[in-house]
């Protein structure tokens, strides 16, 4: 009987995260790029597991309030750390057309840029086998993205052809570009030279 009433809290807990997420993009995404439907958006993961550690931390919160402290404190943490991986999943965005992209983050104004603003990219591996890209912006500013995450191929590619067509370039002139070995603008080497 337990069972059952922790499946159908956690299926209510996901109904309202899904609503929460619907009326989230209708009420505060208006902006064209947010309306285009391309976006990078962070791992399902991410929300995945924000949930599950939310229902988790009310669980344990549940049960430390019947007389064991250490569950009540350490439901609070495992609830905490659920709502902040929720909240990422939610906030985090990056939404783009042909001409720019809209960098959205939780509890930061929304950063709109061009594509012609990227000056150089590099490449980390990561264990695990994901890699990420840094790219640098004019301004000094990088944007980081992972490969793990939803959407970020479509994006370099748009992001490659809206930098070739605002920078004047042509594909074919840019020898550093091969989306097969995930480089698609400038490399900056460690000494922070440029390769053209």
């Amino acid at each position: 009987m337990q069972a059952l009433g922790i499946l159908i809290v956690a299926a209510v807990v996901f109904f309202l995260c899904w609503v929460v997420d619907k009326l989230f993009s209708r009420l505060f995404r208006s902006r064209a790029q947010q309306r285009s439907g391309m976006a990078v958006r962070a791992n399902k993961r991410y929300g995945v597991f924000g949930v599950i550690l939310s229902v988790l931390g009310i669980l344990g919160i549940v049960a430390g309030i019947r007389g064991e402290r250490l569950l009540l404190w350490c439901g609070i943490i495992v609830l905490l750390m659920g709502a902040a991986l929720a909240a990422h999943y939610l906030s985090f965005g990056i939404f783009y057309d042909g001409e720019s992209y809209l960098l959205c983050r939780f509890g930061r104004k929304s950063q709109e840029h061009r594509f012609s603003e990227i000056v150089s990219q590099r490449l980390y591996a990561v264990t695990g086998g994901s890699t990420v890209i840094e790219l640098a912006l004019k301004d000094g500013s990088t944007l980081t993205l992972q490969s793990t995450m939803d959407g970020v191929y479509p994006f370099m590619d748009t992001a490659f052809a809206g930098w070739c067509m605002q920078t004047g370039r042509k594909m074919d002139e840019c020898g550093f570009y091969d989306p097969a070995k995930s480089w698609w603008f400038p490399h900056e080497e460690a000494d922070g030279e440029k390769e053209e």
